[in-house]
């Protein structure tokens, strides 16, 4: 009777964990995963989390917003025989609920007092009030959406 109560228990629990992480669409970032851009390994910082998905199904993962659109930006360097326009998806992570959202649609934040693993980052939101609130208190100097950053941005982060 105990051993039942207790198998109950770990499935309960068990399925809490798959319905969490469930609704914060997260990803689950493979342990050998580099990030293309500076080799680090992206298991080891999964706040700052962010992907690019090719036509052909491959995923690119990134140890932050910041390296992610280094590579869309320069797709052929960082993966040979690809080219920008074979990305079919981009994804960062929510700074506040940390749920990975489509890169494209976020509002990005540059300038503040928060540094991500490669330092001087772009902090993303899915809600401009959010990424202003967090302008605010973070210092922040600019919002940005995915349309408006440019090679240069990323340049002046590094």
């Amino acid at each position: 009777m105990k051993r039942q109560f207790f198998a109950i228990i770990m499935i309960c629990l068990l399925m809490g964990a798959v319905v969490s992480a469930a609704d914060k669409n997260t990803i689950a970032v493979p342990s050998t995963a580099k990030c293309p851009v500076c080799g680090m390994f992206v298991a080891k910082y999964p706040d700052w989390t962010a992907t690019s998905r090719f036509k052909d199904g491959s995923i690119n993962y990134y140890d932050g917003p910041k390296d992610m659109f280094s590579h869309y930006f320069n797709t052929a360097r960082y993966t040979p025989g690809k080219r920008q326009s074979d990305i079919v998806a981009l994804s960062v992570k929510e700074y506040y609920s940390l749920a990975m959202i489509d890169a494209r649609s976020a509002f990005f934040v540059i300038g503040s007092d928060v540094n991500g693993p490669m330092g001087a980052e772009l902090i993303p939101f899915r809600t401009e009030k959010d990424a202003q609130s967090f302008k605010a208190d973070h210092k922040g100097k600019k919002l940005l959406r995915f349309n408006e950053i440019s090679p240069q941005t990323i340049k002046s982060l590094n």
